[in-house]
């Protein structure tokens, strides 16, 4: 049998999928070691033991002049931010993604208007956010919703447009009204869909959102980590780093979760990555 053909079982692909984790790990070790053994204080690897003292310190010691436990505040604010600009996309992408792909008129006005101003680098106008809204959290939600919704909305357009032109027939032949083909046939098609588009947004939503913290705020991860990085504080950043891939991840396995669990249909030729 060849091996394009062979299906790891459900131990060996766990491990499989360890390994590269481990050998990091095991490699940063090794890197770490060996440079402090040179020099004891240096900052630029420290110790995963030190990170992990770092890492509690920030999570479970009240920070001495708030008295707030900094990881999980920074934690909240970050993700309600994300939160918060990624629902605002995922409702201009059902709506506007919709309404583009399934009707000429508004597809006709409003695709190229749209395709060009995705082609906008949204970490140029952050300058211009900070200014018309201040450096609050609307500046902030509005870069991760203006980075995010246009390729949400383009991705959901096509796959409205993806739909097979049969099946609209047959809806308009069993007399069913414009309104009753999007809630019962178009959106539905679309959903799973618009879960994977959400899930590949994540990763600009979280550089967005890393970078207005690190340049106006008080409160957040991105900020915590620019915070410290003038004392060379790499105890702090790594695993900050760390935590906030974890947080993706989950993120991320929670929507396709979702979606396996939704829309089993959309999932029967394999699983998604």
């Amino acid at each position: 049998m060849r091996i394009i053909n062979r299906k790891p079982s459900r131990v060996t692909a766990l491990a499989l999928g360890l390994l590269p984790f481990v050998l990091t790990v095991v490699a940063y070790a090794i890197a770490s070691h060996y440079r402090r053994l040179d020099n004891p204080a240096d900052k630029l690897l420290p110790s995963i033991t030190s990170m992990g003292e770092a890492f509690w310190r920030m999570a479970a010691v009240p920070d001495r002049r708030s008295g707030d436990l900094l990881l999980w505040l920074d934690t909240f604010d970050s993700l309600w931010r994300l939160g918060t600009g990624m629902a605002v996309s995922t409702l201009l992408a059902i709506s506007l993604g919709i309404a583009i792909g399934f009707i000429p008129h508004i597809r006709s006005g409003l695709a190229p208007y749209l395709a060009t101003f995705s082609l906008i680098p949204p970490i140029t106008i952050l300058p211009i956010l900070f200014i018309t809204f201040g450096l609050g959290e609307l500046a902030k939600i509005a870069l991760i919703v203006i980075g995010t919704a246009p390729v949400m909305i383009r991705s959901t357009a096509q796959a409205v447009l993806d739909i097979p032109r049969e099946m609209i027939i047959k809806a308009e032949t069993l007399g069913a009204s414009v309104w009753q083909m999007v809630t019962r046939l178009v959106l539905p098609q679309v959903l799973p869909h618009l879960i994977t588009s959400l899930r590949l947004s994540l990763v600009p939503a979280w550089i967005f959102l890393i970078s207005a913290e690190a340049i106006a705020s008080t409160s957040g991860l991105g900020y915590r980590i620019f915070l410290v990085r003038r004392y060379l504080a790499m105890d702090v950043i790594l695993p900050y780093v760390v935590w906030i891939t974890l947080l993706a991840f989950l993120l991320d396995r929670a929507l396709l979760l979702l979606s396996r669990r939704a829309f089993r249909w959309h999932h029967l030729g394999g699983d998604a990555l």
